[in-house]
């Protein structure tokens, strides 16, 4: 009987311990749930947005669609800094203010999946991918085998260091200001100043290819010379003049991830579905090179190196494909297909067309009953 009545001590260091350990298994599964999330969703809206229209405005639909992401991604902080968490973070009402938005958040997307599930969004298959760019380069070829899609895996390259190069730099753009001078809640206002230029800048590169010399390899190939000279010389000044550059990158920035997407997609016809999801999967290099960066910002010695490599590394698609790829680029920026014509209205004159060339059939019936 003394078992049952025996007394059990631990210390306040190991219940902070299983606290802390599960609290961080927790955060896991969340941030499990969460990526596989958005992963299926980045696989599935960002090239139903790219296809799903005229072919030639491909680039400037996924531009907008990245505009709006790019203004949530400036108003989010403000309204939680502003509002939600004002004088409140480190208190009671801060942690109840927390929850309240995270279950706003978890309502509002419930909304969505029943918005989702009601929408009636048409299932984009090979065949019709195939027959679209039969249509838009006037031939019945196929396209080439997976392997041969060369502008799809460079286009792949590009986005990955990219986005990797993005990611870093936004991160870490703190970082850089607190040493150019600055205090850390200033650092932290340039950086929100630095996402609203960024989403504006979507949305005037959209307006910018409705105009035809604005050709989409044009602004990718001058969008992203300019982050690589503007990181640059960020790289190589100080003070309030090497933020000034360093926001005019965020600026460059702007149409490149819609950009390489669309183009990369040009070309592959029943690829395309295939070729989305690696361009999404490319966005892993957020993953890697931030890590890259944070070993070199420790050196100090080392800090001409911190920026400016992978959009070097990303330049080499928009020159390749301006060199030996522009006709097919040309072609899809210029086609008329679902503009001026569809081919669901081609597809109803071939019909019509057909029934008048049917030949004229007797019922038998009717035939038999006249000679009796």
């Amino acid at each position: 009987m003394t078992i049952w009545n025996r007394k059990i001590t631990v210390s306040d260091e190991a219940v902070t311990s299983a606290v802390h350990l599960t609290l961080r298994q927790s955060l896991y599964r969340i941030y499990w749930v969460v990526g596989a999330g958005l992963s299926t969703l980045e696989t599935a809206a960002q090239p139903f947005l790219a296809l799903c229209g005229p072919p030639r405005y491909s680039e400037i639909r996924l531009n907008l669609g990245q505009g709006v992401q790019g203004v949530g991604i400036f108003v989010a902080p403000l309204l939680a800094s502003r509002v939600f968490f004002a004088h409140t973070v480190n208190t009671d009402q801060g942690l109840k203010n927390v929850q309240w938005t995270y279950l706003g958040v978890a309502c509002f997307v419930a909304l969505l999946i029943i918005l989702f599930f009601l929408a009636p969004f048409p299932e984009i298959t090979d065949a019709d991918q195939q027959a679209l760019e039969g249509a838009i380069t006037d031939s019945a070829d196929d396209v080439q085998p997976l392997r041969k899609q060369y502008t799809l895996f460079l286009g792949v390259m590009s986005q990955f260091c990219y986005v990797g190069a993005q990611v870093a730099i936004a991160g870490y753009h703190i970082n850089f200001a607190e040493e150019a001078g600055r205090s850390a809640s200033d650092a932290s206002d340039l950086l929100t100043v630095a996402q609203g230029l960024y989403a504006f800048n979507r949305f005037l590169a959209s307006f910018l290819m409705m105009f035809k010399p604005f050709k989409p390899r044009y602004m990718l190939f001058v969008y992203l010379l300019g982050c690589i000279v503007f990181s640059i010389s960020a790289m190589n000044t100080s003070g309030n003049t090497s933020i000034a550059l360093c926001i005019i990158v965020f600026c460059f920035e702007s149409c490149c991830f819609a950009t390489i997407f669309s183009m990369s997609l040009r070309g592959l016809g029943r690829h395309t579905k295939r070729g989305g999801s690696y361009l999404v999967a490319a966005i892993s290099g957020g993953m890697v090179f931030p890590p890259m960066m944070a070993a070199v910002i420790v050196r100090p010695t080392k800090r001409a190196y911190r920026n400016g490599h992978p959009y070097v590394l990303a330049w080499i698609f928009p020159i390749y494909v301006n060199l030996y790829k522009r006709e097919i680029m040309d072609t899809h920026r210029n086609t008329e297909v679902n503009v001026t014509h569809t081919r669901a209205s081609e597809k109803k004159i071939e019909l019509e067309r057909a029934r008048e060339n049917e030949p004229e059939v007797t019922n038998i019936e009717n035939v038999e009953g006249k000679r009796a």
